[in-house]
């Protein structure tokens, strides 16, 4: 066998390998101690279901408003209702993967495949309604590179992902998790802040 031949096979075996490494990275900054970042995100992966209720502002280029959230997500369904941002009135998106429909007060009801271009097309805002699922949890979305800053207590403060930036700016206990309750979020020209009033998490898979 040629020397050619010989290093073929394990050079191959290396790439293969290596390639099955590369995937989403994340970056870790700031006071916290990461075992216990991974303790926390741990508990709080656990959580696939919960309702909220809250306050939504929204800072857009040519508009902005204030008004009521509604969140309820049960495993991979989710029911989001907004009252009163930027005048538009009552607000619902409701689906789960593959299947989302958006109601408009006065505009009608309009389905797509996903909430993102649902919410563009309909409402204009290039917003990763996905990745809020995660985001609203105080955990980055598993399927993108993030740059994370932890706090002194090894929770989110500061998260950077697919060109939004996420404060998160207070927390507090519910029910045994220490959940996000004053959440800033930046990106494609929009600035929103939420404000959780109440929060009911659940474990639903267990």
């Amino acid at each position: 066998m040629s020397l050619l031949k010989k290093l073929a096979a394990p050079c191959l075996a290396l790439l293969l390998a290596g390639c099955a490494g590369m995937g989403p990275r994340e970056s870790v900054e700031g006071p916290g101690n990461a075992a216990a970042w991974k303790e926390h995100r741990s508990q709080i992966e656990t959580l696939d279901g919960w309702q909220i209720s809250g306050k939504i502002g929204i800072r857009a280029p040519q508009e902005s408003g204030s008004g009521t959230l509604f969140w309820l997500q049960r495993q991979d369904y989710f029911d989001i209702r907004l009252s009163g941002p930027l005048g538009r009135g009552a607000t619902r998106l409701t689906g789960r993967p593959d299947a989302v429909s958006l109601e408009v007060a006065g505009q009608g009801r309009f389905e797509a495949d996903s909430p993102e271009a649902l919410v563009e097309a309909q409402l204009g805002w290039q917003l990763p309604v996905s990745h809020l699922l995660w985001w609203v949890r105080g955990l980055p979305a598993p399927d993108s590179r993030s740059r994370l800053s932890l706090d002194s207590d090894s929770r989110l403060a500061r998260l950077e992902q697919d060109g939004w930036q996420v404060n998160y700016l207070a927390y507090a206990e519910h029910n045994g998790f220490t959940l996000p309750q004053r959440i800033r979020l930046e990106g494609h020209d929009l600035q929103i802040t939420l404000v959780v009033k109440d929060w009911q998490p659940r474990q639903l898979g267990r």
